[in-house]
């Protein structure tokens, strides 16, 4: 029991004078002599004991009135909680994600829950309520239901930390408040351990909602498998998340909305199918499957738009064969010329010149470059066996750190690979640790603290990447060098021509920043715009003399397949999916969680929020009980002889 005013309390100290009077007698009574004392000793006697009974009777009566009386203005009450009349301050955080498409016991479970949520809200009760995407604080009743009822799925999953942080900084910054925070989410494991820390202003409440089957069936990726002179094959992959076995499972292909390809795949023959196009075919295409779980992941969109060539120049001084095998017509446009033949207006119209063993760079050509590189432009420099190093390195203090040392003539073999390079990053499926190794008999230290992509057997560099430079430390000559015979050179070198011009690929994934380069020359104040049905967008950009570069991160947020538009021009069409990651039903197991409550519906955890905040009134009851006492008390005082 506690007490809305206790200092009132101290009032009891007064019950002491009754006490105090009643126990001194200062009452005095007055001797009076009359006859027969024998039997009026035995009368008084008799009186006084009876006096002395009620006058006990009515001291104790009194005494619990006035107690009553006093701890009635005290207002006692009793709580669950130990905060004595403080306003309550409640935030749900509702998890929108699409695992919570997954199907309860009474339909989705995001539905079920906005069902639950509103037939469990007070009509005169603000609260806050905050989504992966939506925020609402200190929302009216109304407010908070038109919004759950328009809520969609959000491709946006908040990992944990992010939702427990979020929530608390909706609390407002009062001390006398009780705090308490919901999440209603299926917890699904997504790569960050659930972990709720101590905190002894704020309750939280966990109640996990759990789909009947974790079995599902979605689409993985779609990539180009092979390219003929006539057609190219796309293949399809599909993943099986907690289900050891698969039937039959529809694929249908479309390109816009005309259905021109079917096949199946089950567990049986192999989680992929695939189809074969005529090439140079423009396909804004869609991949879907039939599978009654998830709905997000049955669907994926790409496209395969006409291709734009990269432009390559090599500027040489040596054979440049092995730069014609790897930069084939069907994706570059590749010219070569000699330095003392070289056009420079040429420069300028070029996404990758490549330095052939040229033995000096001309101030010239250092500036042209320099300009080129500014404009989005990549250079590769493959040195000679004689270069001048004050030109080479003249040009280096204006576009890296890398600086060319003597020319070292010991034998190296190159053995580091930088798997995680940009450059090596989609070629390789897994670690290569023995294989023929390249090498040089000759090279050039470098002093660089840029990014190493291929390194000798001694650390030191052999191609090293600065911003939009690469630079090899040796000449790639037969007499010098195996390199051009080497598995490696078709990768390293075909990849660098792909980074100078970043074409779009087939599809990106919604909620990752994507970069990509647009083939196109935009005038003053021209921007490009992303476009899909009523939905546009101005993504960021940055424009150069013959590209445009975008970087997409944000947004979009909804799938599908977007056109690239240039006022009213329709350059091409992009694709976005939403992120697989939350196709695997897999959840965390809340009976090891501390730190917080777990409720097994909606309605229990509303319950216990009130049943905790309650206050239940002792005060009436005090009342009624001094009242009773002075009933006693008259009845005593008249009846009691």
């Amino acid at each position: 029991m506690q007490f809305k005013h206790p200092e009132l309390l101290y009032a009891l100290f007064l019950l002491l004078i009754p006490i105090i009077i009643h126990l001194f007698q200062l009452r005095r009574f007055q001797k009076i002599a009359f006859t027969n004392v024998h039997f009026l000793k035995n009368v008084i006697i008799q009186t006084r004991k009876s006096s002395q009974l009620k006058r006990w009777l009515t001291l104790l009566i009194r005494l619990f009135l006035f107690a009553a009386i006093i701890l009635a203005f005290a207002q006692p009450y009793t709580s669950k909680t130990n905060r004595l009349n403080l306003q309550s301050e409640t935030i749900i955080y509702l998890d929108n994600s699409f695992s919570m498409e997954a199907k309860g016991e009474k339909g989705p479970l995001l539905m079920r829950s906005i069902q639950d949520i509103i037939s469990n809200l007070e009509q005169t009760t603000n609260l806050s309520l905050y989504t992966n995407d939506l925020t609402l604080k200190d929302a009216t009743h109304k407010t908070i239901t038109n919004a759950l009822l328009n809520l969609d799925y959000s491709s946006n999953q908040l990992d944990y930390n992010a939702v427990l942080l979020k929530g608390k900084k909706i609390f407002s910054k009062e001390t006398a408040t009780v705090k308490n925070l919901i999440l209603l989410s299926d917890f699904q494991q997504n790569g960050q351990p659930l972990v709720i820390d101590p905190d002894a202003s704020i309750d939280i409440s966990l109640v996990q909602l759990q789909p009947l089957n974790t079995a599902n069936v979605s689409i993985d990726s779609v990539y180009i498998s092979k390219v003929t002179a006539s057609h190219t094959e796309l293949t399809v992959k599909v993943n099986s998340h907690n289900s050891s076995t698969i039937n039959d499972v529809s694929i249908s292909l479309f390109n816009n909305e005309n259905l021109i390809a079917k096949s199946s795949v089950d567990g049986s023959g192999g989680l992929t199918t695939t189809f074969t196009l005529a090439n140079n075919e423009i396909i804004n295409g869609k991949i879907t499957i039939d599978d009654v779980s998830l709905q997000f992941d049955n669907v994926l969109y790409f496209n395969i738009n006409k291709p734009s060539k990269i432009n390559v120049l090599s500027i040489n001084a040596a054979d440049d064969d092995f730069l014609k095998r790897v930069f084939t017509d069907d994706e570059f446009d590749y010219k070569t010329t000699a330095i003392d033949q070289l056009n420079y207006n040429d420069i300028e119209d070029q996404n990758l010149i490549v330095l052939n063993e040229i033995d000096n760079i001309p101030v010239a050509l250092s500036n042209a470059l320099s300009t080129f590189k500014n404009d989005g432009g990549h250079v590769l420099i493959i040195p000679s066996e004689k270069i001048t190093l004050n030109s080479y390195n003249q040009f280096f203090k204006a576009s890296t750190s890398a600086i060319f040392q003597a020319l070292d003539e010991t034998e190296k073999k190159v053995t580091t690979i930088n798997y995680a390079h940009p450059i090596f990053d989609e070629v390789f499926d897994k670690k290569i640790s023995n294989f023929q190794y390249p090498k040089v008999n000759s090279y050039y230290t470098l002093n660089s603290n840029n990014d190493d992509i291929l390194k000798f057997e001694d650390g030191k560099p052999f191609l090293i990447r600065k911003g939009q430079t690469y630079v090899f430390a040796a000449a790639l000559n037969k007499n010098n060098s195996n390199f051009t015979s080497s598995p490696l050179i078709v990768p390293t070198l075909y990849n660098i021509g792909r980074q100078s011009l970043q074409l779009p690929r087939l599809y990106y994934n919604i909620g990752t920043e994507n970069h990509y380069d647009i083939h196109t020359t935009l005038q003053q104040d021209d921007i490009l715009k992303l476009k899909k049905e009523a939905t546009e967008i101005i993504p960021q950009q940055r424009t150069y003399s013959n590209k445009v570069s975008v970087i997409t991160n944000e947004l979009p947020i909804e799938s599908g397949i977007y056109q690239i538009n240039k006022s009213a021009e329709t350059l091409e069409h992009i694709s976005y999916n939403y992120n697989r990651s939350e196709s695997n039903l897999n959840y965390f197991d809340l009976s090891t969680i501390d730190n917080a409550s777990v409720a097994s519906s909606i309605p229990q955890v509303f319950n216990t929020i009130k049943s905790n905040t309650n206050i239940n009134a002792l005060w009436k009851w005090f009342t009624i009980f001094a009242l009773v006492l002075l009933i006693i008390e008259l009845l005593i005082l008249k009846y009691f002889k």
